[in-house]
C-alpha cells in the first residue's frame, strides 16, 4: 500500500495536534509537520488553504481537512483506504483540547 503524502499543520503542544501525530505514529505514516505557532508563514498558508484559522488542519494527498481531530484524521485515512485497522493504541489522546483551552473545572457544592 502507497502510503499518502501528508501535511500537517499543527501547534507545538496543542491536544489536538498531539492527537493528530499519534494516529500518524499508531499507522507509521510519514508526514510534514508545520509548526503553526513559530513560523507565521506556515500559519498563513495554513489560513490562505482552508480559508479559517483554526487548527489542525490535515492535507493528505491534497485533500484538506481543517480543524480535526486525531479520530477524525484517522476515520478520513481508514473510509478512504489509506490504512487498514488497527488494534494499535495510539500513545496520547486523540481528541483532547489544548490545556489552555479546556474547561475550567468548578468543584461541586451541595447545599442543605
Amino acid at each position: 500500500m502507497n502510503k499518502p503524502k501528508i501535511i500537517a499543520y499543527l501547534k507545538p503542544t496543542c491536544g489536538w495536534s498531539q492527537g493528530v501525530r499519534a494516529i500518524l505514529r499508531k499507522y507509521d505514516l510519514p508526514f510534514e509537520d508545520r509548526d503553526i505557532i513559530n513560523d507565521p508563514l506556515q500559519r498563513q498558508e495554513m489560513i490562505e488553504k482552508t480559508g479559517q484559522m483554526l487548527s489542525p488542519c490535515v492535507e493528505i494527498n491534497g485533500r484538506m481537512l481543517p480543524d480535526v481531530s486525531g479520530d477524525e484524521v484517522e476515520s478520513y485515512l481508514l473510509a478512504e483506504g489509506l490504512v487498514v485497522p488497527s488494534d494499535r493504541v495510539p500513545d496520547a489522546p486523540t481528541n483532547q483540547a489544548c490545556a489552555h483551552e479546556a474547561p475550567a473545572v468548578s468543584p461541586l457544592v451541595f447545599r442543605r
